[in-house]
Order: structure tokens, then sequence, then C-alpha cells
């Protein structure tokens, strides 16, 4: 008989090492690119409910900086990418949202998230 919780456990410990790596490996080539344009800051708001979400908005400092769409469309990306690996499932049921903050500089990056739910009190009187 399979123990289903270390099954469970073990995929999940693999599929985040295999995000990880994912994540670095692009982090990287993003850098290069973002700095090779001047890009200094890059802030991409996210928002996610019901099973479904995206980057709403990217901005990036110096102001306009033009990014070719390709390289857009990778920034995106990776921004999801990035704050899902750090709160997987927060575009469920309620969701979740924030705002990742990226010092090209330093390559360093502050994530800012919330997490939304639900939340119920329940009373019973019986007899009274």
């Amino acid at each position: 008989m399979t123990d289903t919780n270390t099954d469970f456990a073990s995929t999940m410990e693999k599929w985040a090492a295999e995000r990880d790596a994912e994540n670095k490996a692009t982090r990287a080539a993003l850098l290069a690119q973002l700095r090779a344009l001047g890009v200094t800051e890059v802030t991409a708001e996210y928002e996610g409910y019901g099973d479904a979400g995206n980057v709403e908005d990217i901005t990036l400092e110096p102001r306009g900086v033009a990014l070719p769409s390709e390289l857009s469309s990778q920034l995106d990306d990776f921004a999801w990418a990035f704050a899902y690996q750090q709160h997987p499932g927060f575009e469920n049921n309620d969701g979740g949202y924030g705002t990742l903050t990226w010092d090209i500089a330093k390559d360093s990056i502050d994530l800012d998230h919330a997490d939304r739910y639900v939340e119920s009190t329940h009373s019973y009187h019986e007899g009274l």
C-alpha cells in the first residue's frame, strides 16, 4: 500500500525544486536584459481569485523605458511564477494579491502578498 501523504509531499518538493530552478534561470536572463536597457526597478502588481489570475500592471524605473513585447511578456510570466512559488494556490477561492518589487541593481526582490478568506462564526442554541 502506498502512503498518499508521502507521495504528495515528495511530489510537492519536486515541483518546488523544478519551479525554483526555472525561476532562477529566468531571473538571471531577465536581469541581464533589464540592466542592458537601463532599468533600475520593476514593480509588478498581481491578482488572483476564483481559480484564475494575472499580473495587472508592471511599471519600470526609470519611467519611459520601453520593453520589447517578448521581454515584457517574459517579465509578466516571471512575476506571476515568482509570486506563485512563494504562495502556491493563492488564486483559488477568494484569492490573493500583491506587489513584487525587484531592485535590479541589487538583484533583490521584495514580495508584499495578501491572501483573502471568508470568516464565519457559528452559533447553535437548543431548547431555549
